[in-house]
């Protein structure tokens, strides 16, 4: 699975229009495990995103000047929801080290739970359901790319995401992280 991303990702890139320039293609691929500076991807709750699980995300620019972030999951637990979102800052040992979630347009109130912010048109959720082996994949497209700021993680939490007002981009605990320079 891991190549098939690939393969899309450099499929999408190349398939840019020849005078513009893309931006660059952002990918990750780790193993989940307890926190170390060198950790690619940690977590939080074991008992949740288990040490070994793996993760991949591959964030690549489309030809409408947007962002597609594909993740794909192994290894966790079976038939299970889990939340996922991009985050503004780097993997780190306690869970809120990752930040908020990055958004194209910043909420003047954080943490932010205003639905005219928290949404899907101006952050990159990639809620996901796994089967019966653990495994979940996913892909969020929005029409923007990232410019002057940059994401640097994928966080994975611990139910789908909220969309209600006053709770808008909530989805609980967060159980693991993956570092990828977006």
């Amino acid at each position: 699975m891991k190549t098939l991303a690939v393969v899309v990702a450099a499929g999408l890139v190349v398939s840019g229009t020849a005078h513009a320039e893309p931006a660059p293609v952002a990918h990750t691929s780790a193993k989940f495990a307890t926190y170390s500076a060198a950790a690619g991807a940690v977590t939080h709750d074991p008992a949740k995103v288990p040490v070994g699980a793996r993760i991949t995300v591959v964030g690549v620019p489309t030809i409408s000047g947007g962002t597609t972030v594909m993740l794909v999951l192994n290894g966790l637990l079976p038939n299970r929801a889990y939340g996922a979102h991009v985050h503004v800052k780097a993997c780190g040992a306690n869970p809120a080290d990752s930040g908020p979630h990055f958004q194209h347009v910043e909420d003047p109130v954080q943490p932010s739970v205003d639905p005219a912010y928290a949404n899907s048109r101006n952050e990159i959720w990639l809620d996901v359901h796994t089967d019966a082996h653990g495994f979940a994949q996913s892909s969020s497209t929005v029409d923007w790319q990232f410019t002057e700021r940059h994401a640097r993680s994928v966080v994975l939490h611990d139910e789908h995401t909220h969309t209600k007002p006053g709770e808008a981009g909530t989805a609980g605990p967060r159980l693991g992280c993956a570092n990828v320079g977006f």
